[in-house]
């Protein structure tokens, strides 16, 4: 069952990133927003462990709250807005999301 993730709380102040990323499946996908954005930070390990995982684990982040940080972002993560984000919901069998 592919399951889109969606995480919007800073990387560093808990341990919510690892633990979403240990049980990723396959097929599932893992959206920032809010302060998750911050992952993105360059040279930060959360970013170095986002970029190695497989290529089929798509990589999704509120374009807006990208930028509102003035982050940039790997190419293989997908910037979207919120019609996309509604989208993204409908297109996976489950949402999870790392409250």
């Amino acid at each position: 069952m592919a399951t889109l993730h969606v995480l919007s709380h800073s990387p560093f102040t808990d341990n919510r990133l690892s633990s979403c990323l240990r049980i990723l499946g396959s097929q599932d996908a893992v959206l920032l927003c809010g302060d998750a954005v911050y992952t993105l930070q360059a040279g930060s390990a959360q970013r170095q462990t986002l970029e190695r995982l497989p290529e089929a684990i798509a990589l999704y982040a509120l374009d807006e709250d990208v930028h509102a940080r003035g982050l940039a972002h790997p190419a293989r993560l997908t910037l979207i807005d919120y019609p996309a984000f509604v989208a993204l919901s409908c297109q996976y069998d489950k949402v999870n999301t790392w409250l």
